[in-house]
C-alpha cells in the first residue's frame, strides 16, 4: 500500500495547520485531515485513520479506514463448513513453539490497528528465550534517536508516535533485543520491496549472534507473486538468504468497524484470543490465495471493552489505573501517561485518553511503573502534572 508515503504529505498538511503537538483531539483530526476537502477519500480515510491511531483512538481508527476501504464480506455454505472442522489453537503458542526451528520470523500490522502490536509484544519474551536477538522493525527512521537504547522518542518513526508501537519498541529493548531499520527513503513499489529486503540482508551479515523478528506493514510479509511489486520483502529476502522465513499475516482476520465488514470467519471462529486454525493433518490455515500468502493466519477476536477500554491492552502485567477525579478540573483534556522521565526526552506514552466530560472513563492502562501523568487542555497547554505509580 501507498500509506508509508502519503505520511509525509500529512505532515507538512499538520505543519501548515499550525498544530505543533503531536496528539490531538478527535475532532481536531476531523477537521484537519477527515475533512479536508483538498485531498482524496482515499488520502483522507487512510490519513484520519493513523492519525486516530497515533492519537489513541482505537474505535475512530477503524471507522475512518472503513470509510473508504470497508466491504461487506460474505461466506458460502460449503467454506462455512469447511472451517467449522478446523480446529482452532493458540495463535501465541503456535508461533512460540514453531519459533524454536525457524531462523527468520516476518509479521505483519494494519498501520492504524494498534492492537497488532499489542500482539506482537506478546511474542517477544518467548522469542527472546528461543534466540531471537534482532528486531527490523520498518517504521524506523534510519537516522531516528533511541535515547539510550531504552525507548522510542518521538523522532524515531513515524507509526512508532502511537502508544502501542511505543510499548513494542520499550518492550523489546528492555527485553535485550537490538532493533534496526530496514525500510527504503524515496522509493516505493518494487524498488522498495528490494531496498528493504537488501537493507535487511545487509544487517543480517554483520550481526549474526541470534535469530530475526522483521516486523513490517501489510503484504510486506507476504510470499509468492505480487501483481505490482513481483516479490515482496519476504520473498526477495528468503532469495537472497536461502531461507525460507516464517511469515505471519495479522490483516486480513481482524475485526473492522462494523461487523458486516468482518471476514466471517472471525465470527465462525468466535475466540477470545488470537487462533490460528488447523485441519485434520495439522496443517495450519493460511488463506485462499495461494499465489500470494503467508505461511499462517492469526483470527483476532473482536474487541470486548473494559471500563470503556479495548480488553486486549490489558495483556501481561498491565492494569487499570483511575485518574482521581481532582486531577481533572475542566473539560475537554488529553491525558497522557509516560514513563518517568520520557516527557522531557519527548518518548512516546504508554496511554492516552481524550475526556470530553465527567461521564467519560477515566481509566488508563499501565504497566508496573512510574509515571509522569500529564493534562492538556484544548489549546494543547499543560494544565495538570502528576507522579503516578502503577
Amino acid at each position: 500500500m501507498k500509506i508509508h508515503y502519503s505520511v509525509i504529505v500529512l505532515l507538512l498538511s499538520l505543519a501548515a495547520h499550525g498544530q505543533e503537538n503531536l496528539y490531538w483531539f478527535s475532532d481536531d483530526i476531523e477537521k484537519t485531515i477527515v475533512k479536508d476537502s483538498t485531498k482524496d477519500k482515499s488520502w483522507t480515510s487512510q490519513m484520519g485513520a493513523t492519525y486516530y491511531s497515533i492519537s489513541g483512538n482505537y474505535k475512530l481508527a477503524l471507522v475512518n479506514w472503513d470509510k473508504m476501504f470497508g466491504r461487506p464480506k460474505k461466506i458460502s455454505s460449503a467454506d462455512s463448513l469447511k472451517f467449522t472442522k478446523m480446529t482452532p489453537v493458540n495463535a501465541k503458542d503456535y508461533i512460540l513453539n514453531r519459533a524454536v526451528n525457524e531462523k527468520v520470523i516476518i509479521i505483519n500490522e494494519a498501520h492504524h490497528n494498534a492492537s497488532h502490536r499489542t500482539f506482537a509484544s506478546s511474542l517477544l519474551q518467548g522469542l527472546y528465550d528461543k534466540g531471537y536477538r534482532y528486531l527490523g522493525v520498518e517504521t524506523l527512521n534510519n537516522d531516528g534517536p533511541f535515547h539510550i537504547g531504552k525507548f522510542a522518542t518521538q523522532e524515531s518513526g513515524m507509526y512508532s508516535q502511537e502508544p502501542e508501537f511505543g510499548n513494542f519498541i520499550y518492550q523489546a529493548l528492555k527485553i535485550g533485543f537490538k532493533l534496526f531499520p530496514y525500510d527504503t527513503k524515496g522509493k516505493n513499489g518494487k524498488e522498495r520491496e528490494i531496498g528493504e529486503a537488501e537493507n535487511i540482508y545487509n544487517f543480517m551479515q554483520n550481526n549474526k549472534d541470534g535469530k530475526y523478528l522483521i516486523y513490517c506493514g501489510y503484504q510486506h510479509a507476504y510470499e509468492g507473486v505480487h501483481k505490482a511489486w513481483e516479490k515482496t520483502m519476504a520473498g526477495r529476502l528468503s532469495d537472497l538468504t536461502s531461507l525460507n522465513p516464517f511469515t505471519i499475516d495479522q490483516t486480513q482476520f481482524s475485526e473492522k468497524s462494523d461487523p458486516k465488514y468482518n471476514e466471517p470467519l472471525i465470527r465462525i471462529v468466535n475466540k477470545k484470543i488470537p487462533v490460528v486454525l488447523k485441519d485434520e493433518n495439522q496443517t495450519p490455515y493460511n488463506g485462499e490465495d495461494k499465489e500470494l500468502y503467508t505461511d499462517i493466519k492469526i483470527i483476532h477476536p473482536v474487541t470486548k471493552y473494559i471500563k470503556g477500554r479495548p480488553g486486549w491492552m490489558l495483556d501481561g502485567n498491565r492494569r487499570f489505573y483511575k485518574i482521581p477525579k481532582s486531577k481533572v478540573t475542566q473539560f475537554p483534556v488529553l491525558v497522557l501517561a509516560y514513563r518517568k522521565g520520557e516527557f522531557e526526552k519527548k518518548g512516546i506514552p504508554a496511554d492516552i485518553i481524550e475526556l470530553n466530560n465527567s461521564k467519560d472513563s477515566r481509566f488508563l492502562i499501565l504497566d508496573k511503573g512510574n509515571y509522569d501523568i500529564i493534562i492538556m487542555n484544548r489549546e494543547y497547554k499543560v494544565i495538570s502534572r502528576f507522579e503516578a505509580t502503577r
